[in-house]
């Protein structure tokens, strides 16, 4: 996956700059962003603090391990079933 070029740090500013009055528009013209990004990242960080934000990316990344766990130990479970399987 793409990294992007702004911090989640710097998104929820980016965002916050927008809730106070200035036009969307202009926020992505300032910061080279598409509108379709901008809404994309509404969608995701809006109504986040940087602190809650921290903990989604943790919570995220412990999830993705917790997925990539779970496949190899099904994946085991899978072959040893086909081995107990076969007769000798």
């Amino acid at each position: 996956m793409k990294r992007s070029r702004f911090t989640e740090e710097q998104i929820i500013a980016i965002l916050k700059q927008q809730e106070s009055g200035v036009s969307t528009a202009d926020v992505c013209r300032e910061h080279g962003i598409s509108s379709a990004t901008f809404y994309k990242w509404k969608a995701k960080f809006g109504g986040l603090e940087v602190s809650d934000a921290r903990r989604l990316k943790a919570l995220e990344d412990e999830n993705a391990k917790l997925k990539k766990l779970l496949a190899e130990q099904m994946l085991d479970n899978a072959i040893l079933k086909d081995v107990a399987s076969r007769k000798w």
